[in-house]
């Protein structure tokens, strides 16, 4: 029991949030010499701000096919859209599954599948509300498209929202991911969003809650049973 607690506990950080606990820590510290309160007040900041970074380790699905939620968070949106032309995913409509992210859930951003990056493309804009289907086109984003061994494209694109102000990514044009790499983050909540390609059923619903690098948007070899659940 006490192990599994420890587990729970000593959450991995990713290195991107080393440089901000440190300022949370330094601020509580001269908060402490004001008053007493506010370094508890200080110190519960930086806790938050330590689990904000966290960096679990995920059980990602192996089988072959599998298109796995870049994100923690709910599935907010599931749409026939058409991608920005920018992606390389041509012009016809695709179904486009959208995690949203609050400012508690690990803001680790995941590969959907395995693929080799074939378009990296950064969008400076707004900071809307990442829940709305507007932020898509109008909020800050940067959109990475993959494409897998049998040559299915994948596009998901991390979308800064209303405290978001910074997209970290970590790939480039021409890079090979696992599905389940660490690819990116964003800071301090915000969506992403997985278009699929044409004809494939997500195997989410709205309102569901996602794990990223474990719960699986889709099967594009339509091997796997369906997932869809009914609300209780």
């Amino acid at each position: 029991m006490s192990m599994n607690m420890l587990k729970i506990v000593a959450v991995p950080m990713h290195k991107e949030g080393r440089k901000f606990v440190a300022i949370f820590a330094a601020i509580t510290v001269l908060l402490g010499f004001i008053w007493e309160p506010l370094f508890w007040l200080g110190a519960g900041a930086t806790v938050w701000c330590y689990y904000f970074f966290r960096n679990p380790v995920r059980m990602v699905p192996q089988q072959e096919g599998l298109v796995i939620s870049p994100a923690d968070g709910v599935v907010s949106l599931i749409e026939e859209v058409v991608p920005p032309a920018d992606m390389g995913l041509g012009d016809a409509p695709l179904t486009r599954v959208s995690v949203f992210m609050n400012v508690f859930n690990c803001h680790v951003n995941r590969a959907p599948i395995a693929g080799k990056v074939t378009n990296v493309v950064y969008h400076h804009g707004k900071f809307l509300n990442a829940s709305l289907d507007k932020a898509s086109v109008h909020n800050e984003r940067n959109s990475v498209t993959l494409e897998t061994p049998s040559g299915a494209r994948i596009g998901v694109v991390q979308i800064a929202g209303l405290v978001a102000r910074r997209i970290v990514c970590f790939v480039k044009e021409g890079d090979s991911v696992e599905a389940g790499f660490r690819f990116g983050l964003i800071r301090f909540g915000s969506r992403l969003d997985v278009y699929l390609p044409q004809g494939i059923t997500p195997q989410v619903a709205v309102g569901q809650t996602a794990v990223g690098g474990e719960t699986i948007l889709a099967d594009l070899l339509g091997t796997a049973p369906a997932r869809i659940g009914i609300a209780e």
